[in-house]
């Protein structure tokens, strides 16, 4: 009987893991104005600004999609 390979079944399990999980990718719906979003803040828009200004354009979004929004694409 062979022996026990905590290593070599431990990297299966890990590569079990990597193959079973998938990244999704959704498109954030502030991403259509990127542009805009991205110019306003870096001219001094705080994220409410922000959220007022997507507000005229029928984007209901709270403070923390914004914040989180410019957080990784600012």
């Amino acid at each position: 009987m062979s022996e026990f390979d905590v290593e070599l079944e431990v990297k299966k399990l890990k590569q079990q893991t990597s193959t079973i999980r998938k990244k999704q990718f959704y498109k954030s719906r502030l991403d259509r104005y990127q542009g805009e979003l991205l110019t306003l803040h870096k001219a001094g828009a705080t994220c409410a600004e922000l959220q007022r200004f997507l507000r005229t354009k029928r984007i209901k979004v709270v403070h923390s999609t914004v914040w989180r929004w410019l957080d990784k694409h600012g």
